[in-house]
């Protein structure tokens, strides 16, 4: 550590800090472009000049990269001499950027209106500070970026254009760049994307979502500089806890657990297909998943609902039941669909002056105080119209405008209605996660016709499965809404703490058995059993089953061939006693 004195005030740093560093740290401004914490400092504004006196002694250095080493300096960061040659410098700045508003905001401090030297170019902004040069050289390492030429005719080249493969578009350039010469921006200046809307940030380093659990974040590799370059590794230099690992692998752990709650959830429905409503098609047709994310505080839209131009819609059509209670598709009601709606609905009249349309097959409203917000929304003027959209189409020469026609038969004034709107909300069906088959396969529990898990009993285990210690929680067993959902899961977290805690289990009486001396060690049942309670041993060549996972369901019995094996309670003498008791 040394003590040196700036501007009167003494300040004890380490040694080789920076002028710039040590005045920063007694809350003392020294102006500057070129200078970033994360690059190797080379002074090419010169705005940061200070003046170092030792003894009867002074020179000039630049505070950003001049290293302190001698405690008898004496710093002055603001003297007539240094206030001068500041000026000077942001003249020859001015005459190289005249455009940039940083260069004439730091002029202006400084009592520089204009510039005595030649201007080449009055729109420029570039000050060839060469940050967006080194940044995209020894930073992200990709190199799209470098100088070209010497002298007065040096300019920063870069490959758009020419090689666009060699630029990552990391956008590392636009945020260092202090002028804002570099910018990036949406092809064909589109303000928003609605298929491009998501719910969190979408950095290469966040928090998946608000609830994560846990909730720490974690690195994409697929949008992460260093996994494209095997540069950056910024957030590692920051990092005060030394959290990251560029290192770390994905690793699969076998746990032992004595209890297991499918929570699995479900995947929208993907109108795509359905062609008469145009998804994908028309701009302004919307998924119910995508109106529910621009609406969302932290979307891009900051919570507005916009359409793809950026404008407010003038008017909004809801259209329930898509894919569901439908023929082709599902035959089951999704449940949530109306009452989300008319949230829609809501928020629609809140943030907008746009008429509403919801269009109904029926209007269930089935839970507490849902009537109520269902005669609520009537009261706020939005049009309810009994009858499925039909289709949608552009409106074309129609009205004279561009929009949407969304066709339709009102079933309660028995007509045929066509309606212009702005923006459409398809209110898509719920629907079981692709890959529950596969997950069904693993834990040996039941699917459904539908998709969702079957649980053991309808009414007396509504969240128990036919295999003992696997539960069922939320949507993955059946569409239904937030409070259901909690009451099941909270209903299967409290089974799976009675198995673990109980201390002893109560098995069915009914259960497969081996004779020993009969089995052959063919092995058929083993491979036959659903629950995997047959296991073969190899030192006395014969199956065995193990009775707490046996179901009693008779599939191993029936197939072996030497009649080894028995179903207590089962056994052909009893069903004989029970037919001859029958007849008795």
């Amino acid at each position: 550590m040394i003590k040196v004195t700036i501007d009167g005030r003494d300040i004890e740093v380490k040694e080789e800090t920076t002028i710039l560093n040590a005045a920063r740290e007694l809350g003392i401004k020294i102006p500057t472009l070129c200078y970033s914490e994360f690059l190797e400092p080379y002074a090419v504004c010169r705005i940061c000049l200070c003046e170092v006196v030792r003894g009867k002694r002074s020179r000039l250095v630049t505070a950003c990269n001049y290293p302190l080493r001698d405690a008898s300096v004496s710093i002055l960061t603001n003297s007539a001499r240094v206030r001068n040659l500041r000026k000077l410098n942001l003249e020859l700045l001015l005459a190289q950027a005249p455009a940039a508003k940083i260069v004439q905001d730091l002029a202006a401090e400084y009592g520089v209106t204009k510039t005595r030297f030649p201007i080449k170019n009055p729109d420029e902004k570039c000050i060839l500070c060469g940050l967006c040069v080194q940044v995209c050289e020894n930073l992200v390492g990709a190199g799209a970026i470098g100088f070209s030429s010497r002298g007065s005719k040096r300019e920063v080249s870069t490959p758009w254009g020419v090689e666009p493969e060699t630029c990552i578009l990391c956008g590392a350039c636009a945020h260092f760049c202090p002028t804002g010469h570099i910018v990036m921006t949406e092809e064909a200046d589109e303000r928003i994307l609605h298929s491009e809307l998501t719910l969190g940030p979408n950095a290469a380093i966040s928090i998946p979502f608000r609830q994560a659990i846990p909730n720490v974040p974690r690195i994409d590799v697929e949008h992460c500089i260093h996994f494209k370059t095997g540069g950056c590794e910024l957030c590692s230099k920051v990092c005060p806890k030394d959290c990251i690992d560029y290192q770390m692998k994905d690793e699969i752990e076998d746990i032992d657990v004595g209890a297991i709650v499918v929570a699995t959830g479900f995947q929208d429905f993907d109108p795509t297909p359905l062609k008469q409503y145009g998804y994908g098609k028309y701009a302004n047709v919307l998924s119910s998943i995508e109106f529910e994310q621009m609406n969302n505080a932290a979307s891009p839209t900051g919570g507005a609902i916009v359409l793809e131009n950026g404008e407010e819609p003038r008017s909004v059509a809801i259209l329930h039941c898509i894919g569901s209670r439908d023929e082709n598709n599902h035959k089951y009601c999704s449940r949530v669909c109306c009452m989300y709606a008319l949230k829609f609905a809501h928020l629609i009249k809140e943030k907008t002056t746009a008429e509403v349309y919801q269009l109904y097959i029926d209007m269930r409203a089935f839970g507490k105080g849902y009537e109520e917000f269902y005669h609520r929304l009537l009261e706020e003027g939005v049009n309810v119209i009994r009858g499925k959209g039909a289709e949608i189409a552009p409106i074309g020469g129609k009205f004279g405008e561009e929009g949407l026609l969304v066709r339709c038969e009102d079933t309660l004034i028995s007509k045929f209605r066509e309606i212009p709107v702005d923006m459409v909300v398809l209110c898509t069906a719920l629907e079981a996660r692709d890959d529950s088959a596969d997950l069904a396969r693993k834990l040996n529990i039941s699917k459904g016709a539908d998709g969702w898990f079957i649980e053991a009993h309808p009414k007396l285990a509504p969240v128990s499965t036919t295999t003992d210690g696997v539960f069922l929680a939320g949507v993955c067993q059946g569409p239904k809404d937030i409070p259901d959902a909690v009451a099941q899961g909270t209903a299967a977290a409290g089974q799976a703490m009675k198995l673990m805690t109980v201390g002893e289990l109560f098995l069915d009486a009914a259960y497969a058995a081996i004779t020993d001396e009969i089995c052959s060690g063919c092995r058929i049942c083993n491979g036959l059993c659903p629950y995997n309670a047959i296991s073969f041993l190899e030192d006395k060549k014969v199956s065995e089953v193990n009775a707490a996972m046996c179901k009693a369901c008779g599939t191993c019995a029936a197939a072996c061939p030497s009649g080894a094996i028995t179903a207590r309670h089962f056994t052909d003498d009893q069903i004989y006693a029970q037919i001859e008791a029958i007849f008795a």
